[in-house]
């Protein structure tokens, strides 16, 4: 099989492929579709990040517009567990609203895109961790940024919340395992975590491991589809 693998240009240095590699947008969902024609694409994957709603919906929709077959490749969702102190917002804005109330120590660990929303609760000291140094310092009076890459470890994710004496945990709910680190250092710690649902996404069909999407891959082709 001949792969392409597109990402979206948000990270500064991403490892080495063993594929063709192309960056940047497509220009919507037409603009997708109109990619796969011409590239003669016969079986999309859509790998993206589970809170990448609108490629997401962006690829549902250019498949059928192009009549490619496509297969999500989406990771489990995190569930709490014994010891685990959660609580849930439905989204970023509910996450924001959810910090009203006395300064705390938190770790906002989002990525870069999301953390000027919470210039709306100016009162907490936030630990940031990003993949590479950001362009501009984020728009919180009260700050400090890690640059680091994972897959993180509980070890090292332990020592990070006690070096910041972290009170409170905003994420995602991204599940595997590359993340997962700091969520075991909050169990062990008894930090709370403000746990951020994930959007609601277009029907389509949906793998939990790359060997049920190859799987998939290989019987698709068998079919001739």
């Amino acid at each position: 099989m001949r792969a392409t693998l597109s990402y979206a240009g948000r990270t500064a240095q991403p490892r080495a492929q063993p594929v063709p590699v192309r960056v940047g947008g497509f220009g919507g969902a037409e603009g997708l579709a109109a990619w796969l024609r011409i590239e003669q694409v016969t079986h999309l994957v859509d790998a993206t990040h589970p809170f990448a709603a609108q490629m997401s919906a962006n690829a549902v929709a250019a498949a059928e517009q192009a009549g490619v077959p496509l297969v999500a490749l989406t990771r489990p969702a995190w569930r709490a567990g014994a010891g685990d102190r959660w609580t849930f917002a439905a989204d970023l804005d509910a996450a924001v609203a959810a910090l009203a109330g006395p300064s705390r120590r938190v770790m906002l660990a989002l990525g870069r895109m999301h953390v000027d929303r919470f210039a709306a609760r100016p009162q907490h000291d936030y630990l940031l961790r990003f993949v590479d140094p950001p362009e501009r310092a984020p728009a919180l009076p009260t700050h400090r940024v890690v640059i680091d890459r994972g897959p993180f470890t509980t070890a090292g994710d332990r020592r990070l919340l006690e070096a910041h004496r972290t009170e409170l945990i905003v994420c995602k709910n991204a599940g595997g395992e590359g993340a997962a680190a700091k969520l075991a250092a909050a169990r062990a710690l008894g930090v709370p975590v403000l746990m951020i649902d994930r959007p609601t996404l277009p029907p389509r069909r949906t793998c939990e491991s790359v060997a049920a999407v190859l799987d998939w891959l290989d019987h698709a082709t068998d079919r001739g589809v």
